[in-house]
């Protein structure tokens, strides 16, 4: 969320250049959320560049609508998971892209739904799927099932909860849990200490939504998949917001274009981070990372 009050897309000066976005050629927003990137990719490739907004989300995909009717038939979107990204755009004529963009992060829109339940300041069902559907497990499926060694290992290695066995014994022992802020309360009370400036369920939020989603799995079956969507020459664009998404691009774009014929070429070798304009405009940008490649 911006200092306005709408929301606001992380590093999009920073995505647009290392896309190469210019007019003309096809572009895929593989998580177009509101439509914040996908306009200004359309707006750097006018007049007649056209862009593919796919999303799991279909309340983003809704708004993404009302943000991007004015660019008519530019613009086209479809509802599918990460990992279905690149035989989406293929089905849709989309294959053989100019470039492709992926912003990981959960959207301000996500965040302040209460109803979502991905928010641990705000009253709400403990559910955080994506795509809103009705389908498959619940954080509250998760919090009041699992065994206790299972969530240990899960806000462990998904939250990077270093006292993970402390949590998930407090939560063992209280449950069932129901909505988002009694979860975020006994994750607070197990985890006394000084005031700090994250909420000590926030790990263990992260990793309920990673769980919820099949986030990481989802994001390493798109990476080895999105080279066929793109022309040679084509750039892959990835924001992640959390070391271990950052990490599985990373290790991807780094092990593949080691090899010889393994079909990327990086970019940029060091991670970029937000300037001090955008941190200080969008505090929610400050764990952004972005990484680019091209389809070699």
């Amino acid at each position: 969320m911006s200092a306005r009050g709408g929301h606001e897309p992380v590093m999009t000066r920073e995505a647009l250049e290392l896309l190469a976005a210019r007019p003309g050629g096809t572009w895929l927003d593989c998580t177009v959320g509101a439509g914040g990137h996908a306009a200004a990719v359309l707006e750097a490739t006018a007049p007649d560049g056209r862009l593919l907004g796919l999303d799991a989300d279909r309340r983003a995909l809704e708004l993404a609508g009302e943000r991007l009717a004015g660019f008519g038939d530019r613009v086209a979107l479809r509802q599918c998971w990460l990992d279905d990204a690149a035989e989406t755009a293929r089905e849709a004529g989309f294959d053989g892209a100019d470039g492709v963009l992926c912003d990981l992060g959960v959207s301000s829109m996500q965040l302040d739904d209460a109803a979502r339940g991905f928010s641990l300041q705000r009253e709400g069902p403990l559910d955080m799927r994506m795509d809103g559907d009705g389908g498959g497990e619940t954080a509250a499926d998760i919090v009041n099932t699992w065994a206790e060694p299972a969530l240990a290992d899960l806000f462990f290695e998904a939250g990077e909860e270093r006292r993970s066995r402390r949590v998930a014994r407090a939560i063992a022992a209280q449950r069932p849990f129901s909505t988002t802020t009694e979860l975020a309360e006994a994750v607070r009370r197990a985890l006394p200490g000084p005031r700090q400036r994250v909420h000590p369920a926030t790990r263990v939020f992260q990793a309920l939504r990673i769980a919820v989603n099949g986030e990481l799995e989802r994001l390493a079956a798109f990476l080895g998949r999105v080279r066929a969507a793109l022309r040679m020459g084509g750039r892959l664009v990835v924001i992640a917001f959390h070391s271990l998404e950052d990490r599985i691009v990373k290790r991807y774009l780094r092990g593949a274009s080691d090899g010889e014929g393994a079909g990327w070429r990086i970019v940029n070798r060091r991670v970029l981070r937000p300037g001090a304009e955008e941190l200080a405009a969008n505090p929610r940008s400050r764990s952004a990372r972005l990484r680019a490649a091209e389809a070699a």
